[in-house]
């Protein structure tokens, strides 16, 4: 990568700005821990969470770094075609709000891998469990990553210093104040998310000859602001039908499966509140994603007539990261004082996502794989659950670094996600509508259904908005019949 010394850094009143936001959000997250005295209050904060801050924190947690700095990257490589995913996640929320949540709620969970273990036994809660924690591994370690990126060009470090970084900052308000800091740090790194890439979306046309209508004339003119394609594929480009079909299901595992968002409705106060969250999420993530597409389409525009100032970089493909482009954007280009204020937004979003990462990885390992369950001391499982916080930290920091390659942080990070989406969607389905029966042959369709799926990723052809569909018909093809068998044999032993 280029030096930065050929171009702006930062100055005073910027790095004022960004080390107090850390000591301020940092100094919140452990106020916000005060008074825990077992595992429910670090899990699911008492589950007495306003609806409204769980929703800004299940934006902040979908959005994250991947949004501030993933989505302008695909508008600037291509057009505003994920725009089409996005209207599937929209539907998927809302189904979700009035389908799943209602389940959350009528008996103490964790998480919804319990689900699985009322219908079908500890051994198969166990195993959605691991399913759950590879995948939640490898997708977060892709977004741990892409945090890296501002400060390496901020302040030239390696990419396993800035990991490190990151995490250690993000376990601290973690350890101390588990699900309820994360929450509440959440909606406030939300907020300050959204109002940088506002001022962004409004000063990118000031740089531009002709101001906004050049601009948008210019990005059209050149396909940029293309929005929906009609022709169903399997494969890229993203078209109408991965939206309303595929990423519908895929927003069935996200925010009703997936631990990640799952803790957070669990922590609302009630059905209704539940319901809430979900359905103010649904509302809000089409201005959200679509404010930072425009960003990127903008950012192509005006690095048509200027020049980047710093090289981006390639992975080991030979292909570029255009993950860059933004930080470096603002880095180059934005006023003094809201230079820090935009990678606070960065910073806030990287952290949000670290910190959820942390706190779900925690929970499922602790409640649903059964460590600790057989203390009786609430304080001594209190800390064990934090112990297991810091050891989820490690284990990140080492995945970010394994993942530093990728092309795109956007498309690896669902991929990675897709491979068990379908299996554990299938098993918490499967575990509402049959309300007892034997462990083995939901298992053996989980694992059908993972191997399939690593076996399609491998062959490049199908696109990730897919996976979940995919996994999920693999897993209900492959398990129902090994349950009607395994119901059979128990009727003829009886």
């Amino acid at each position: 990568m280029q030096s930065n010394e050929s171009v702006p850094s930062l100055v005073a009143i910027d790095w004022i700005i960004i080390v107090l936001y850390f000591i301020l959000l940092i100094g919140f997250g452990i106020w916000l821990g005060r008074g825990q005295r077992n595992a429910r209050d670090y899990f699911l904060g008492g589950r007495d969470l306003p609806w409204w801050s769980v929703a800004l924190s299940i934006l902040a947690t979908e959005t994250s770094a991947l949004t501030f700095i993933g989505v302008p990257a695909m508008a600037y490589a291509g057009d505003l075609g994920f725009m089409q995913i996005v209207i599937g996640y929209a539907v998927g929320r809302v189904l979700l709000a009035f389908l799943m949540v209602p389940y959350y709620f009528k008996n103490e969970i964790y998480s919804p891998y319990a689900l699985i273990g009322k219908s079908f036994g500890p051994f198969a809660q166990k195993i959605g469990a691991l399913f759950f924690l590879v995948a939640g591994t490898l997708g977060a370690g892709v977004r741990v990553y892409v945090t890296c990126i501002p400060l390496q060009l901020l302040l030239g470090w390696s990419v396993s210093s800035s990991i490190i970084f990151f995490v250690v900052l993000s376990l601290v308000y973690t350890w101390f104040g588990g699900i309820k800091s994360v929450v509440w740090t959440d909606a406030i790194q939300f907020v300050l998310l959204f109002a940088g890439g506002v001022f962004v979306f409004l000063y990118i046309p000031n740089l531009i000859d002709g101001g906004w209508s050049s601009t948008f004339n210019e990005a059209y003119e050149e396909g940029k602001l293309s929005w929906f394609n009609f022709n169903f594929s399997f494969s890229k480009p993203y078209n109408f039908w991965m939206g309303i079909i595929g990423a519908v299901v895929f927003v069935l595992f996200t925010h009703g499966i997936d631990q990640l968002v799952a803790q957070r409705v669990l922590a609302c106060r009630s059905v209704s509140d539940g319901r809430k969250a979900l359905i103010f999420c649904g509302i809000s993530i089409m201005p959200m994603m679509l404010l930072f597409l425009f960003i990127g389409s903008m950012l192509w525009v005006y690095y048509q007539d200027a020049s980047i100032p710093i090289e981006i970089p390639q992975n080991t493909m030979g292909k570029n990261q255009t993950d860059y482009i933004f930080p470096i954007f603002i880095l180059t280009e934005s006023p003094a004082g809201i230079k820090g204020l935009l990678f606070v937004g960065v910073f806030a979003a990287a952290m949000s996502s670290v910190s959820s990462a942390l706190s779900a990885l925690a929970s499922v390992s602790t409640m649903d794989l059964g460590f600790f369950i057989n203390l009786k001391n609430e304080t001594l499982k209190l800390k064990w659950s934090r112990h297991l916080t810091l050891l989820w930290g490690v284990v990140l920091i080492v995945v970010a670094y394994l993942t530093r390659e990728v092309e795109s942080v956007m498309n690896t990070a669902f991929s990675l996600v897709g491979l068990t989406s379908g299996a554990l969607l299938g098993g918490v389905v499967l575990s509402l509508l049959i309300k007892r029966g034997t462990a083995w042959p939901v298992v053996v369709g989980m694992i059908l259904s993972l191997i399939t799926m690593i076996w399609i990723d491998s062959l490049k052809v199908v696109h990730w908005p897919w996976y979940t569909l995919i996994g999920f018909c693999l897993m209900m093809v492959s398990t129902i019949p090994l349950l009607l068998f395994s119901k059979r044999q128990l009727r003829l032993e009886a």
